[in-house]
C-alpha cells in the first residue's frame, strides 16, 4: 500500500489485505476494548444496535453511552487524522489516548485511566478478545499486537467512509425495519441489515449473543477487508434463515458469487473488482440489490411493498420520475 495521502478522486480506495495485516490486528483489538466499553454503558437496543461503531467525518464512534440514571453521557470515538481515541462528556470533560506507539495492554489501561479521570466507570464483563485466535489472554497482557501505521488506519477508515456511504444508499430503498449502517467491533466488519416480521425458532443450544442478532427473518449487506480464508477485501450478503436454492439465484455484476461460509451460502463480490468498473459506486449497489432480491423472493417477503426508492414513502411521489427531486421550498 503507497504511502501516499488518498486520492479524493478515486471513489474506491485499495486495501490490500496482506499489507496493512499487522496494523488491522491490533485495531481490530482496540476497538473491541471500546465496543465492550459500549456494551457495558449502552442502553440496550434490539439486535445489539447499542453497542456497535458509527462512521463520523473523522473516524469510528460509539453511540451516545450512559443513561438518566447514570450518568454522564459520553462517547469514545476513533479520530483517523489526529490518531486518537477521544472521549467526550455531556459535562464538558474530555479525554484522549493516543493510538500509535501502543500495545493493546497499554492502549486497555490509558483507556480505563482516561474514564475513570472523566468520572465514568464502564467495567468490562469479559475482557479479552471475542472471536479472536488469542481469546484466551486477557486485553492487559497483550504486548504481542503493538503496531499502528496511521497512514493504514486513516486509509482503512476511508474505505469505511465510502463503503458506508454506498450502505445507506441501499438502505434508502427500504422501507421496513432495517438497522443502521454499522461498524461490527466483533469481526471487524460494516454492514446494515434488512428484516422481516417474523420471528425466528430459536435452534437448541444457540448462545445468547446469536439469538438475539437473529431473532428475525434478515438480510444482511456488508463488506469486510478479508481473512486469511478469503484474502482480499470484499462486499457480501447473506440471508438468514437461508431460503432453499438460494445458491442457484443469479448475482450481478458477472464476477459476484456465492459461496460456502460456515456452514451457509453468503454471495461474495471483489471489492477489487468494483474499483476496476467504471461505475464502482453502481457496481456495489447493483451486487446487493441482486443479493437481496435473491432472498426476498425466495423467503416470500412483499418485495414491492418494502420498496422505497430514493428514500420517498410519500404515495404521489413513489415513481422513477421523483429520483432526484430537490426539498420542497417551504421544507
Amino acid at each position: 500500500m503507497s504511502q501516499s495521502s488518498w486520492n479524493p478522486t478515486e471513489v474506491l480506495p485499495a486495501i490490500p489485505y496482506e499489507e496493512w495485516r499487522a496494523t488491522r490486528e491490533t485495531l481490530h483489538r482496540y476497538l473491541q476494548i471500546v465496543g465492550k466499553i459500549a456494551l457495558a454503558r449502552g442502553i440496550r437496543r434490539n439486535h445489539w444496535w447499542h453497542m456497535t461503531l458509527r462512521n463520523r467525518p473523522r473516524g469510528w464512534s460509539t453511540a451516545e453511552l450512559g443513561t438518566a440514571r447514570q450518568g454522564p453521557l459520553f462517547t469514545c470515538e476513533f479520530d483517523f487524522f489526529d490518531h486518537v481515541l477521544r472521549i467526550d462528556t455531556d459535562h464538558g470533560g474530555q479525554a484522549v489516548v493516543p493510538l500509535t506507539d501502543q500495545t493493546v495492554a497499554s492502549f486497555y489501561a490509558q483507556t480505563q485511566d482516561a474514564l475513570r479521570a472523566l468520572d465514568i466507570e464502564a467495567r468490562i464483563a469479559h475482557p479479552h478478545p471475542y472471536d479472536l485466535p488469542d481469546k484466551e489472554r486477557p486485553f492487559s497482557e497483550d504486548t504481542e499486537h503493538k503496531t499502528y501505521v496511521p497512514e493504514h488506519a486513516h486509509r482503512a477508515f476511508k474505505v469505511y467512509s465510502q463503503v458506508g456511504r454506498i450502505l445507506e444508499e441501499f438502505s434508502a430503498a427500504f422501507s421496513g425495519k432495517v438497522s443502521p449502517v454499522q461498524v461490527f467491533w466483533h469481526t471487524f466488519d460494516i454492514a446494515t441489515q434488512r428484516y422481516s416480521p417474523r420471528q425466528i425458532p430459536t435452534p437448541e443450544g444457540m448462545d445468547e449473543a446469536t439469538r438475539e442478532s437473529y431473532s428475525r427473518e434478515q438480510i444482511s449487506s456488508g463488506f469486510w477487508f478479508g481473512d486469511p480464508d478469503t484474502p482480499e477485501p470484499t462486499f457480501y450478503s447473506y440471508t438468514y434463515p437461508e431460503p432453499k436454492g438460494i445458491e442457484e439465484r443469479a448475482l450481478r455484476p458477472d464476477p459476484a458469487r456465492w459461496v460456502v461460509a460456515r456452514g451457509s451460502h453468503t454471495a461474495y463480490y471483489s471489492y477489487d473488482a468494483a474499483r476496476a468498473s467504471d461505475d464502482p459506486v453502481g457496481c456495489a449497489l447493483a451486487f446487493y440489490e441482486s443479493a437481496y432480491e435473491a432472498g426476498a423472493e425466495l423467503a416470500d417477503w412483499d418485495h414491492a411493498a418494502l420498496a422505497c426508492w430514493d428514500g420517498i414513502t410519500d404515495p404521489m411521489l413513489r415513481s422513477e420520475e421523483s429520483f432526484g427531486r430537490e426539498w420542497p421550498e417551504r421544507m
